[in-house]
C-alpha cells in the first residue's frame, strides 16, 4: 500500500526509442535527431579505436578534417604535410609534400572554401607558408611571414578563404591576407604590469563573432581582441584587449602559462594551462579591458581535472555537435573527455606510448583524431575494435577508466616490431602519394607590419 501523500512513482522512459519513433513518423527533423544522436553520452561511451593512419617518419603535431570531414590533414616533425583519405579502406595518402619548413611543423589548416586547395602551416623555424594545390597535382610553396621564435599555433578566420592570424614566441600577432600576400603585425602581446612580452602559445577565433579572437601564452591569463578596433583606430590603440579571462586563483602567479584555447560554438572560451587544469569561461567572466578585480566576478569558470599539461605545447578542443563536452590530450598518452556543462570525466582512452599533443573533432561525425609523440594518427569511432599498445593500462567499466601510471610498458617491443613491418607499405605509399613541390623563400613575399 502507497504511504499517504507520497507521489506515484513514474514509469522510466527510454527517450532514444521515442526520439527515434518521432522520427520515423516525421515529428523529429533529421538534424535534431542526428545531433541529439551524436551527443549521447552512450554513443560517447562507445568510442574506440577505429584504424591508425601511418606514413610520417616522426612526432605528429598537427591534425585537423577539411570541412566535410573526409579528408585529413597532418604536419609532423619530419617536415612534411599529408592529406589522408581516411574514410578508404586502405586510408590511402591523397597527397604528401614537403612544406619547406627547416624545423618541425606545428600546425596546419585549410582554408576556407578553397576545395581543399589552400594549405596554412606554422613551424618551430618562426616561418608561416602557404601551399596552394594546383589542379595538376603540383604544389607551389612560399613564405607569407616570420616570427621571432616558433609558432605554436595559428587561426583561420571561419567563412573566409584569405584570412588567418598567428602568434608566436616573439609575443606578436600578425594577420594575413592571401590575396595580398602580406603579413600584417597588429601587435605584440605585453603583460600590464611591467610591460614585459608575453611569449604567446594559442590564438583562437569565436566562430559566432569573427571580430574577436583570443591569444594566451606564457602568463595567466586569455587575452581578447577586436579586429574591428585596429581597422577603425589604428596601431596605437590596437594593443589593448577587449577583454581579460583569468580564474581568480591564478591572478598573479607566475608558474602557470597557457598552451591551448578554443571557442564554442556558443562564445565559449576554454583555456588549457600547463602544469595546471582546463577552464571554461562564458563571455561575461571577464575581467574586462584593464583586468579589474576578479573579486566582482560571482560566477566561477567550470573547470576540467586529472588530466597531466607539462611536457609539451597542447591543444585543448570541444567534442559533439554543439559543443557537449571538452577533449584534450596528455602526458600520460591519454584522450580524456569531460562533459562541458558539470566537468564530470567520462573518458581516459589510451592513445599513445607517451604524450597526445592533438585531439580533433569530426566536423558532422561522433568521429575524432588524435596524434602524439608516435608517428601515427589514430581515428576513434563508435565501436572501433583495434587493439592499441601502450605504455600505461587502462580499465574501461561502462565508458569509465581508471588507470594507473605506473604498468609497465610489456608490449613495446612488439609495438616496434610492427612499425618495422609496416616500413616497406610506407615506401610503396610514399610512391604513390609523393608529387613534385615548388619551394621559394623570397624575402619579397615577407611584408612585416605597419609601424
Amino acid at each position: 500500500m502507497r504511504g499517504r501523500g507520497r507521489p506515484a512513482k513514474r514509469p522510466r522512459i527510454d527517450h532514444s526509442v521515442v526520439n527515434i519513433w518521432e522520427r520515423e513518423v516525421g515529428l523529429l527533423p533529421n538534424r535534431y535527431f542526428s545531433n541529439r544522436f551524436s551527443a549521447s553520452q552512450e554513443l560517447l561511451e562507445r568510442l574506440g579505436l577505429h584504424k591508425k593512419l601511418r606514413k610520417h617518419k616522426a612526432c605528429v603535431n598537427t591534425v585537423s578534417f577539411n570541412a566535410d570531414g573526409d579528408i585529413i590533414l597532418s604536419g609532423s616533425d619530419d617536415r612534411q604535410v599529408i592529406l589522408w583519405n581516411w574514410e578508404s579502406a586502405s586510408s590511402t595518402v591523397k597527397l604528401s609534400f614537403d612544406s619547406g619548413h627547416r624545423d618541425n611543423i606545428f600546425q596546419a589548416k585549410f582554408m576556407p572554401f578553397s576545395d581543399d586547395r589552400s594549405i596554412v602551416t606554422s613551424a618551430a623555424d618562426g616561418q608561416v607558408r602557404f601551399s596552394k594545390i594546383l589542379e595538376s597535382g603540383k604544389v607551389e610553396t612560399c613564405v607569407l611571414g616570420e616570427h621571432q621564435g616558433q609558432v605554436h599555433k595559428l587561426a583561420v578566420e571561419p567563412a573566409s578563404p584569405f584570412t588567418f592570424y598567428t602568434c608566436g614566441e616573439d609575443g606578436v600577432v600578425k594577420h594575413f591576407d592571401l590575396r595580398t600576400r602580406v603579413a600584417t603585425n597588429l601587435f605584440t602581446c605585453k603583460e600590464a604590469k611591467y610591460n614585459l612580452i608575453v611569449y604567446l602559445n594559442a590564438i583562437a577565433v569565436d566562430p559566432r563573432n569573427p571580430g574577436l579572437f583570443a591569444v594566451g601564452g606564457m602568463d595567466e591569463y586569455a587575452r581578447v581582441y577586436d579586429i574591428r578596433s585596429y581597422r577603425s583606430e589604428g596601431w596605437f590603440n590596437y594593443a589593448q584587449p577587449v577583454d581579460h579571462f583569468c580564474p581568480a586563483h591564478l591572478i598573479g602567479t607566475d608558474h602557470v602559462g597557457i598552451t591551448g584555447l578554443a571557442f564554442s560554438d556558443q562564445s565559449e572560451l576554454l583555456a588549457s594551462y600547463s602544469d595546471e587544469f582546463i577552464y571554461l569561461f562564458t563571455p561575461d567572466m571577464g575581467l574586462g579591458p584593464t583586468q579589474s578585480s576578479a573579486e566582482e566576478r560571482r560566477t566561477l569558470p567550470q573547470v576540467y581535472k586529472e588530466h597531466k599539461n607539462c611536457e609539451t605545447v597542447k591543444d585543448v578542443n570541444f567534442f559533439g555537435p554543439r559543443c557537449e563536452y571538452v577533449v584534450s590530450g596528455s602526458d600520460c598518452g591519454r584522450i580524456f573527455i569531460w562533459r562541458k556543462k558539470d566537468g564530470a570525466l567520462l573518458r581516459a582512452m589510451e592513445a599513445d606510448k607517451h604524450v597526445v599533443n592533438s585531439v580533433e573533432s569530426h566536423p558532422h561525425l561522433p568521429i575524432m583524431c588524435s596524434s602524439g609523440i608516435e608517428s601515427d594518427i589514430k581515428i576513434w569511432a563508435p565501436g572501433g575494435t583495434q587493439k592499441l599498445t601502450s605504455s600505461g593500462t587502462a580499465k574501461q567499466d561502462s565508458g569509465f577508466v581508471s588507470y594507473d601510471e605506473d604498468d609497465d610498458d610489456s608490449d613495446s617491443d612488439d609495438d616496434d616490431d610492427d612499425d618495422d613491418d609496416d616500413s616497406d607499405d610506407d615506401e610503396e605509399e610514399e610512391e604513390n602519394g609523393e608529387v613534385d613541390v615548388e619551394i621559394t623563400d623570397d624575402d619579397d613575399d615577407d611584408v612585416e607590419g605597419r609601424g
